[in-house]
């Protein structure tokens, strides 16, 4: 079985990186069969976007429930 590759893009100056490894954390607990690769990537401006396999399932300008995110992540594997 193929998993999928979760990205998490955080924004630096906004001190959003304790957010991204919790939430990282949370998604290989969570779906630990379905992921191969999870990646932190930092950048600035307020971003806080999960991508998974590419696609969009968070992208605002600021971080949510990671509660709504790990349910948006399930519906997308």
């Amino acid at each position: 079985m193929i998993g999928s590759i979760i990205e998490i893009e955080y924004c630096v100056p906004c001190g959003f990186l304790p957010r991204a490894i919790r939430l990282a954390e949370l998604l290989l607990s969570t779906f630990r069969t379905g992921v191969d690769r999870l990646s932190l990537v930092t950048d600035d401006h307020g971003v806080f976007v999960v991508c998974v396999d590419a696609r969009g399932v968070r992208q605002q300008r600021r971080a949510c429930d990671p509660g709504e995110i790990t349910r948006r992540v399930r519906a997308t594997l």
